[in-house]
């Protein structure tokens, strides 16, 4: 079965594409009952490899939700990937462009009218040596708090077997285990009525980073830092150079 809001690109990316990760992966998918339906929502997930995209969007489609990415506008003219963003109606970012507010108007365009906006808050890869979220961009709380709608964060664990963070190595086989965890709704009510600056941003951001990666404790049985990696506090981190640094989805800046 497809979600009834994938087009018939959506549907048929999906039929080339599920089979592919049905055979290399093993699934231990939780939470889906906090999956809102009737009504738009955001989908926020941490990003530790270049394939995790791809593990997040499956888990969001065999739940019955065709998700909305932003994703970095360049994609957008890569063949065959760019027609598969733009035919499915994946929304672009324009990074530190005049057009960086269109992701965001894009975005709630596609919440009001009841769809899933999936954003990954740290905006590239993580950058902490053990793969936990690190601090994030406050998009996700622009977003959130514009909208007011229900913001589901996602932890997922294993995708970084299939591809390392920056590697260039696809691991297929043996297929690995991809765990998505689902937790309820981050609580932001108290945030709705507060001016829009920068400490209410950043609450917002914290409190989505801070589900997430809590899901994620309790999906690895480690014990998260004290404090998020910082690229501003802790410099680039791992690999910060190399070429996939930037991730293929993004959340907004």
């Amino acid at each position: 079965m497809h979600p009834p809001r994938a087009n018939r690109a959506y549907r048929n990316v999906a039929r080339v594409l599920r089979p592919v990760l049905y055979g290399i992966t093993r699934r231990d998918w939780r939470g889906a009952e906090h999956l809102p339906s009737g009504t738009g929502f955001i989908a926020a997930g941490n990003h530790m490899t270049n394939v995790d995209p791809l593990t997040f969007a499956h888990y969001l489609y065999d739940n019955g939700v065709a998700p909305k990415i932003l994703a970095k506008s360049s994609l957008f003219s890569v063949p065959v990937v760019g027609w598969v963003l733009r035919t499915t109606g994946q929304i672009p970012v324009y990074r530190n462009t005049a057009q960086a507010g269109d992701s965001l108007r894009a975005a709630e365009t596609a919440l009001a009218a009841g769809e899933c906006v999936a954003v990954f808050p740290e905006g590239t890869l993580t950058r902490d040596p053990d793969l936990w979220p690190m601090v994030a961009k406050t998009g996700v709380a622009r977003l959130a708090l514009a909208s007011r709608a229900p913001v589901v964060p996602i932890a997922q664990w294993g995708a970084q077997d299939l591809l390392g963070r920056y590697a260039k190595l696809f691991k297929p086989i043996p297929p690995k285990r991809i765990t998505v965890v689902a937790g309820p709704p981050v609580d932001l009510d108290d945030l709705y009525d507060r001016p829009l600056d920068a400490a209410t941003l950043r609450e917002a951001t914290e409190r989505v980073m801070a589900a997430i990666t809590a899901l994620l404790a309790d999906v690895r049985g480690a014990t998260p830092p004290e404090r998020p990696y910082d690229m501003r506090r802790d410099g680039g981190g791992p690999g910060a150079g190399s070429a996939g640094a930037s991730g293929p989805a993004a959340g907004a800046a």
